[in-house]
């Protein structure tokens, strides 16, 4: 750090290059926050104000966000402030980030709102939360009901119902189009598009062999999607087209030439290509759109570029692991967080968080998850034991700060605790010590007195 600011004060580093190594720096020194805790229970109780050591009793008995287990989280992209979760047992809550109850021993957030199941509401688990793209306002929800629905973040009421008739397992809008059709994706092996205008289904995208698992609009370009699905492969789609899938993406091209060859014919048929072997069940673009990464059931992540379509060969080693057919999405810090070509990425392994180079593959830092790792979960049926993994995650812009969805019902924070932190709180801690010795020495001092006074007046004085 001081290195880098005498090269700033020099002039020899640039501000973004300085902004970028302290942001670097922040990015590594990332840590699990255990003072951090999200609690839902007695939400339904209206607004109760609780003392701070029965805040703490229940904290030591357990704080749980959603008792049945975490799905998903989403932070919005305009203040970074509001954070929604979506539970196993299809309850949402809406947290507010900036105002927490701050005890002395922890930082404890009580939701601003709850949507429970309900004859309008959802009646299984959540599976997907994102705000509306111009406006945060309000918020999309799917769910393993079949149903995509609209909420107002205001009234956490219900504006709109879309039934799909088949298991949603994802949802997408895109963030720079205007025509507001929002991508589904589900048990059935049609890509759905639903008009938020119109209210109706515009049309769907046939091409996938088995139930589409992922969705993902270009952040740059307003008709471009990229789907994933069960049997392996990934599109990519313009909507405006009447054919609609403008190619496959495959594992085995790393040149970019699967299209045609000189002749005009395919290289590789349509059939065989395949980006992984086995399921895809997640896809998500880089905030510039330069790359699309992919994650599947044969523990791969690959990164391609959406220039060729190449495979971009990042290897990111053995210790991948992906099994559960719900969507699992890699999560990118913003790309002006590090320097051109050094992009980090986060993956929710199982129980831990790892951190990646993107393009290089080389794992940096594992963060872990405290916790059993079989955990139980309360639900309507009663407690059951599941096995504790990271659902999701979210990243809150305009600060380091990573959130994570936990299959235990718990909201974890992690958010950057550098050398430098550490010694200050050693030296507040020492402080604190010494004053307490002080004020210890005082009371001993106190006490002496206060005995030599007793001892003295209880002798009888006589005057002859």
């Amino acid at each position: 750090m001081n290195s880098h600011l005498f090269n700033r004060s020099l002039g020899a580093t640039s501000p973004q290059a300085f902004q970028q190594a302290e942001t670097t720096r922040l990015l590594y020194a990332l840590q699990f926050a255990p003072n951090v805790q999200y609690d839902s229970r007695n939400d339904n109780e209206g607004e109760v104000k609780r003392h701070a050591s029965k805040a703490k009793e229940e904290a030591e008995a357990g704080v749980w966000a959603h008792p049945a287990g975490v799905n998903c989280l989403e932070i919005d992209v305009f203040e970074g402030r509001y954070l929604l979760s979506g539970g196993a047992d299809a309850s949402i809550h809406l947290w507010d980030l900036e105002e927490p109850e701050n005890t002395s021993q922890s930082c404890l957030h009580r939701p601003l709102g709850t949507v429970r199941k309900s004859s309008s509401s959802h009646k299984f688990g959540i599976t997907k939360l994102s705000f509306y793209p111009f406006d945060s306002d309000a918020f999309l929800s799917s769910s393993y009901d079949h149903y995509l629905k609209i909420y107002s973040t205001q009234t956490l009421e219900v504006s709109a119902s879309f039934d799909l008739n088949s298991v949603v397992y994802s949802h997408a809008s895109s963030p720079v189009a205007g025509h507001l059709l929002v991508a589904c994706a589900t048990q059935h092996p049609a890509v759905r598009l639903v008009d938020l205008r119109s209210g109706a289904s515009a049309h769907s995208l046939a091409g996938h062999s088995g139930a589409v698992l992922s969705v993902a609009w270009s952040p740059h370009e307003a008709n471009v999607l990229a789907t994933a699905g069960s049997d392996g492969t990934v599109r990519l789609w313009d909507i405006r087209r009447s054919a609609g899938c403008l190619g496959l993406l495959d594992l085995e091209d790393s040149v970019g030439t699967t299209g045609d060859n000189t002749l005009g014919r395919s290289l590789r048929p349509m059939d065989r290509r395949k980006a992984h072997v086995g399921a895809c069940n997640g896809v998500a673009w880089t905030d510039e759109g330069d790359y699309l990464i992919t994650t599947g059931h044969d523990e791969r992540i690959r990164v391609w570029s959406t220039a060729t379509g190449a495979n971009a060969l990042s290897h990111f080693g053995p210790t991948i692991k992906n099994a559960n057919l719900s969507t699992l999405l890699p999560l990118l810090p913003p790309s002006y967080l590090a320097a051109s070509g050094k992009q980090k990425m986060f993956y929710p392994n199982e129980k831990e968080i790892l951190m990646f180079d993107l393009l290089e593959g080389t794992l940096h830092k594992r963060l872990k998850a405290p916790g059993l790792a079989v955990a139980q979960a309360r639900g309507s049926t009663g407690q059951r034991n599941i096995r504790n993994r990271v659902a999701s995650l979210a990243w809150r812009n305009g600060h380091i700060e990573l959130y994570s969805a936990h299959s235990d019902g718990v909201i974890r924070t992690w958010m950057p605790r550098t050398k430098e932190d550490a010694e200050f709180e050693a030296d507040n801690l020492e402080e604190v010590a010494d004053a307490m010795d002080r004020d210890e020495s005082r009371k001993r001092k106190r006490e002496a007195l206060d005995e030599v006074y007793r001892e003295l007046t209880r002798d009888t004085i006589t005057f002859r």
